[in-house]
């Protein structure tokens, strides 16, 4: 592990997920880090807004992993789509992922993107929620089948990827971190890891 100071030397960088596309964003950073499962429980809970669910679910997908890596930084991050109020969770299959595009139809969707950093070491918990504001197109019926059946996204929040095919459902992204939509915000984490004097560059 590349270091700059004796403190930084035996920790280890842990991101609490499994996505292919975290891992590629977190790869940006050209930092070793290792990934891990967290095993938990993602569902919302009662009188929520998508903003405390993201945060809650971030801070537990990184504490979860706690005793499986002392003495480290531990990445966890959650995304929550909100549409005129209800929360959009993944939606797990081709049906569902219909009707979640269906209803966002030329509508504005809210993106949550919770980031937590975690130091197992001193128990010390930094978070944040990334508000990304996605636009989406009026496409037709057919248009929702076609894309489906092509990138079936159906372990993402809102049903569509927008680092894949899935950009061509949207009209406009309004964000400041152009990483947060796809899942981890990486403008904030790069701030959490310097408070932690975690050496970047």
């Amino acid at each position: 592990m590349r270091t700059t100071s004796t403190s930084c030397e035996s920790r280890q960088l842990v991101l609490a997920s499994t996505s292919l596309y975290r891992k590629e964003l977190l790869e940006r950073l050209g930092l070793p880090f290792v990934t891990a499962a967290p095993n938990l429980d993602e569902s919302p809970l009662i009188g929520e807004t998508a903003a405390q669910t993201s945060e809650r679910l971030a801070i537990a997908k990184a504490k979860v992993l706690a005793d499986q890596y002392p003495n480290s930084l531990i990445i966890g991050s959650d995304q929550v789509a909100l549409l005129n109020g209800v929360q959009l969770g993944k939606p797990g299959n081709h049906e569902r992922a219909v009707v979640q595009l269906g209803a966002m139809r030329g509508q504005s969707i809210a993106f949550h993107t919770a980031l937590c950093l975690y130091n197992t070491a001193t128990e010390q918990v930094q978070s944040h929620v990334d508000i990304t504001t996605v636009t989406m197109r009026d496409y037709s019926d057919a248009q929702i089948e076609t894309y489906l059946r092509r990138e079936q996204p159906y372990n993402c929040a809102g049903s569509a990827k927008t680092e894949g095919l899935g950009i061509v459902m949207i009209a406009a992204i309004d964000s400041t971190d152009p990483a947060a939509i796809i899942g981890l915000p990486l403008i904030e984490l790069v701030s959490m890891l310097n408070r932690e004097a975690y050496p970047i560059l």
